[in-house]
C-alpha cells in the first residue's frame, strides 16, 4: 500500500502568557490505508478522528507542548487508542493544559518512529519551545516542522520559554542541511521547502525574528 501524507486544518485558540489568539493549525497524518501516525492534535478531536477513519493509529506525536498543538490529544487518544508522545522538556506546557494526565511516552533526539514501513527521525529543535521537535521522513522527502520553521522564517520566540538564538541554531544545525528538495510541512500555513528557506537565514538573523 502506498504511504501518503494527509493534512487537515483545525481552528481554535492559542493561549499563553495571559493572551489568546485565534489560530488555524495543520494536522499531518502519515500512513497508508491500514495504519497512520498523527502529528499534533489541535482543537477538534472529532475532525482528526474522521480523517483517520478506521485506520490503526500508531501514535499521536506532538511537535511541542503549546496548547494549540495538544488540546485535542487526550480526547483523540480516547477515540483511537493511541499513545501520546511528547519531548519531556515541554512538560510544563503540557501540564498547563492537562495537570492530571501525563503523556504516554517521550520523544528524544535521534529516536525513530515507524509507520506503514516508513521511518521518521525525531530531530530536537528547541527555540520556539524548549522541547520542540521536528520529524524527518527521508523516504517521503518530508519534514514536519511544527512551529520551528515556516514559509518565511522561524517560529515565534517572543513569549515564555522561547529563545530566538536557540531557534536559529536549531534551524541552522538540524534543518538547513537536509536536502533542498525536502518539503517542509508546517504547523500553520503553507508548506515550503528547505531549498526555498535556506538562502534567507541571514535575513532572519538580521531582523531578529
Amino acid at each position: 500500500m502506498t504511504v501518503r501524507i494527509d493534512r487537515i486544518v483545525t481552528s481554535g485558540i492559542f493561549a499563553l502568557d495571559g493572551g489568546e489568539w485565534e489560530v488555524d493549525n495543520n494536522v499531518w497524518i502519515v500512513g497508508d490505508d491500514s495504519e497512520c501516525l498523527v502529528i499534533d492534535a489541535p482543537h477538534e478531536a472529532d475532525a482528526i478522528a474522521a480523517a483517520v477513519g478506521g485506520r490503526t493509529v500508531t501514535a499521536i506525536a506532538c511537535t511541542h507542548g503549546h496548547n494549540d498543538h495538544i488540546n485535542a490529544a487526550v480526547e483523540l487518544a480516547g477515540y483511537v487508542g493511541a499513545p501520546i508522545l511528547l519531548n519531556p522538556a515541554d512538560r510544563m506546557l503540557w501540564d498547563a493544559v492537562y495537570p492530571d494526565r501525563a503523556p504516554d511516552g517521550e520523544l528524544a533526539d535521534g529516536q525513530t518512529l515507524s509507520v506503514a514501513g516508513v521511518s521518521l527521525e525525531v530531530l530536537a529543535t528547541p527555540g520556539h519551545a524548549p522541547g520542540a521537535v521536528c520529524f524527518y521522513a527521508p523516504a517521503l522527502d518530508a519534514l514536519f516542522s511544527g512551529d520551528t520553521l515556516f514559509s518565511g522564517g522561524p517560529g515565534a520566540t517572543g513569549r515564555s520559554y522561547s529563545d530566538f538564538p536557540t531557534i536559529i541554531e536549531s534551524i541552522r544545525g538540524r534543518l538547513l542541511d537536509l536536502p533542498a528538495s525536502t518539503v517542509v510541512h508546517t504547523g500553520h500555513g503553507d508548506t515550503t521547502t528547505i531549498g526555498a528557506e535556506a538562502p534567507h537565514l541571514q535575513e532572519w538573523i538580521d531582523r531578529g525574528h
